[in-house]
């Protein structure tokens, strides 16, 4: 009876203690944004709220999101990734190239992925070390890596079909990758984000390897005397951004089986910041979720979404965003003051 009186009188102290701490989470601010731009949306609009527009806010945001991941690990190292742009251009056209030649599906896909890898330790490298701040290595990678795309196509558009060489069954292999939709609802970009995000929330949160992450981040001298190889953790960071990056690239050319070095993936790279910071992550480095990335893409995502049914300019649309942006920031800041 004793244990039964002190488990009740625990209980609601605990449940206190829960709802206190989800208030206090650095997400909620975020979440209550998104909350409120829904809100707003489904008002304001006929078609936000049917399933077919959600499932396809899910398709737009997934290249995006993905990509958003692997800058949730290198802004939390402490580092940035501006070439992300340039190599989702590169490694997207080179695997639809080899496919156009008549490669498998698999062995172009892996190239593909492999320049990423490349790319992602070339920053991981110079940045660390090279002893480059992170913003000058991979903005310099930026201009390389798309330079190199250029001469790669010749400046030529790249388009994956039949009658320039692609073998029928890869391309339609490839395709499904893309335009692909499992069970026949879900689009297969969609599909590819959520694992994506939920391998890397278990990295992050559940692994020696996340844990390292966040102590380069926080305090690099720290993590130097507790024995970490911040220089190691800082290069895989930005090899898993450089495989991230690929990946989407490949997955956009799949979806549009066309793409041109010099437009393709132009200036991704700032909405994938913008979505990471968004999110909660920090350019200070040590700070960031997987969760919080994944509300940060949506915020951007469902805004792009809303403001096309609303018939809103795109001119308009990217002040809109910005504004967005500051907003959700600074409500992100106020409940991080609550939680001091």
């Amino acid at each position: 009876m004793a244990d039964a009186v002190r488990t009740g009188a625990r209980a609601p102290a605990m449940d206190r203690f829960s709802l206190s701490r989800l208030l206090r989470a650095r997400e909620t601010g975020v979440f209550f944004a998104l909350l409120v731009l829904c809100l707003f949306l489904s008002v304001a609009t006929d078609g936000f709220l049917t399933s077919l527009n959600l499932l396809n806010v899910g398709r737009q945001v997934s290249l995006l999101g993905i990509m958003a991941v692997g800058m949730t690990f290198v802004l939390i190292s402490g580092e940035v990734d501006l070439s992300v742009g340039s190599t989702y251009a590169f490694s997207g056209l080179a695997t639809g190239m080899l496919i156009i030649v008549g490669w498998g599906l698999m062995p172009a896909l892996a190239v593909g992925l492999f320049t990423g890898v490349v790319i992602g330790l070339i920053n991981g490298v110079l940045s660390t070390y090279g002893r480059l701040p992170s913003l000058i290595a991979t903005l310099g990678m930026l201009s390389i890596v798309r330079g190199a795309a250029l001469i790669l196509t010749n400046g030529q558009p790249v388009t994956v079909n039949v009658r320039n060489g692609a073998d029928a069954g890869v391309l339609e292999t490839f395709s499904y990758m893309g335009q692909g939709y499992l069970f026949g609802v879900v689009p297969m970009q969609l599909v590819f984000f959520i694992v994506i995000a939920a391998l890397a929330w278990i990295v992050l949160s559940y692994t020696n390897f996340g844990f390292r992450v966040f102590a380069v981040g926080g305090s690099a001298k720290a993590a130097r005397v507790s024995g970490i190889s911040v220089n190691t953790v800082k290069i895989w960071a930005f090899v898993l951004m450089g495989v991230l990056a690929a990946f989407a690239g490949i997955l956009s050319l799949a979806f549009l089986p066309s793409g041109q070095a010099g437009r393709t993936g132009l200036g991704l790279e700032l909405d994938v910041i913008a979505a990471t910071i968004v999110g909660g992550a920090s350019l200070s480095g040590g700070e960031g979720t997987i969760l919080g990335t994944i509300l940060g893409v949506l915020i951007i995502g469902v805004m792009r979404n809303g403001l096309v049914l609303m018939g809103v300019s795109p001119f308009v649309q990217e002040l809109m965003i910005g504004l967005v942006i500051i907003i959700a920031v600074g409500i992100d800041k106020w409940t991080m003051r609550k939680r001091a």
